[in-house]
């Protein structure tokens, strides 16, 4: 079972770690949340993304090619990386302090995507790769988001428990919730 903790202990231990990880559904807020972390507390931002996944013309990277620059991406001394991608926990999740899973409702997600969308349609937003522009979402994303708790929320409990046990993983399910923890690791520090 994975190891969770609440927000107030979430906060404490991000008041100090080195390493964080967060993961959740496409459009709930992640990559806001960890831009504010790594501002807030001198840390490297990583995109899987930006950095990892994608190059021009939405091609996606060769997996091999992204585990490697992935297991760079880790070794290094403090991050907040931010991405889902369970099939790479097992290199992320054992240099991980904390996991942060922004698991808002789907309408949240939808809500999300959707403003994402009317802000950078056409344009390449600032965390994704150069190339490629944001486009309208397909349905294949769109059932992504639909089916996530369902389909993916347990892959990454699996992949958690398997890689992590002991890193402590908070849920935030609301933008609420989110700010809370950044105020109170920020009272911590």
């Amino acid at each position: 079972m994975p190891n969770y903790v609440s927000i107030d202990e979430a906060a404490e231990v991000l008041a100090k770690c080195q390493r964080v990880l967060v993961i959740g559904c496409s459009g709930g807020g992640k990559t806001t949340l960890s831009r504010r972390i790594a501002a807030s507390f001198a840390m490297e931002f990583q995109s899987l993304d930006r950095d990892v996944r994608w190059l021009p013309g939405w091609t996606e990277r060769a997996k091999d090619e992204q585990r490697t620059i992935i297991q760079d991406l880790a070794t290094r001394d403090r991050w907040v990386m931010d991405g889902s991608g369970a099939s790479t926990f097992d290199i992320r999740l054992p240099r991980t302090d904390l996991v942060l899973w922004v698991r808002v409702p789907r309408r949240m997600a939808l809500f999300g995507l959707a403003k994402r969308v009317l802000r950078h349609f056409g344009t390449v937003r600032p965390d994704m790769a150069e190339g490629c522009p944001e486009p309208l979402p397909n349905r294949e994303f769109l059932s992504y988001i639909w089916n996530f708790e369902t389909k993916y929320a347990p892959l990454f409990v699996r992949n958690i428990d398997r890689y992590g046990p002991g890193v402590p993983l908070a849920i935030l399910p609301s933008h609420t919730a989110m700010d809370r923890l950044v105020a109170l690791a920020g009272q911590a520090r």
